[in-house]
């Protein structure tokens, strides 16, 4: 679990920067992204204004609440990466933040983004699917393996607590399931299934740290459009398992 972010003070150019008395921020693509100059753009137009937000929101808490600066500026930084690149057409990004306010410990956060470089915009994974709506039969199914998926993960990390209070929040709608990916695969161009990243508390105590669930398109199968079986392929690669 990443509870610092060293390149806050070396590392990297970063992409986007913003600092003031109340914070200091920064946004960092990685290499692949920024020379795709349209997915660049739609990158910062998004992290830029997260800037602009935290740092209204940090102005606004000082006037309340100054002491809580005590320590200095606070520290945000937010970081691009791209995760797989499928069919040579959809990018899966993961985006992930970090934040100290000093309070306890510093959070971090993730989100994905799923581009199509063929229409040069962001997408859901509804194209896949047959259908997708909320609480049908294909969301079901992946809230099911979802949930089998992390169940295992707990296991490996010696969770005792396995009862549904964790899961509470995951409901069978693509809104609520949490942040997906297409999983990078052993086969290039194409992606063994899905994986869904969640950060620090999401489904479990800021102990446990994040998760990430993997899906394999097997376990949806019958529920896939054309193209959502045209890119089924190869097997997710050992260090991608062993990344938690």
């Amino acid at each position: 679990m990443l509870l610092c972010s060293p390149t806050l003070a070396t590392g990297p150019k970063p992409d986007a920067v913003l600092k003031n008395r109340n914070i200091e921020a920064r946004v960092l693509l990685d290499d692949t992204i920024r020379a795709d100059a349209v997915l660049t753009a739609d990158c910062l137009t998004e992290a830029r204004k997260w800037l602009d937000k935290s740092a209204a929101e940090a102005a606004a808490t000082r006037k309340t609440d100054p002491v809580l600066f005590r320590d200095g500026a606070w520290e945000f930084e937010r970081n691009y990466a791209i995760r797989s690149v499928v069919g040579d057409r959809y990018i899966s990004i993961v985006r992930s933040d970090y934040t100290d306010t000093h309070g306890a410990h510093p959070n971090s956060d993730v989100d994905t983004i799923l581009w199509d470089r063929t229409e040069s915009k962001r997408i859901s994974i509804r194209p896949f699917f047959i259908e997708t709506a909320d609480n049908g039969p294909t969301m079901k199914a992946m809230l099911k393996a979802v949930i089998a998926s992390l169940t295992i993960e707990k296991k490996k990390r010696d969770v005792a607590d396995t009862s549904d209070e964790w899961i509470k929040n995951l409901k069978p709608s693509l809104l609520k399931i949490g942040a997906v990916t297409l999983a990078p695969s052993t086969e290039i161009g194409k992606s063994p299934g899905l994986t869904f990243h969640y950060p620090p508390y999401a489904v479990g105590p800021y102990a446990e740290g994040a998760y990430v669930a993997f899906v394999p398109w097997e376990t949806l199968k019958s529920y896939l459009t054309p193209e959502g079986l045209r890119i089924i392929g190869g097997a997710r690669p050992k260090g991608d398992a062993d990344e938690q």
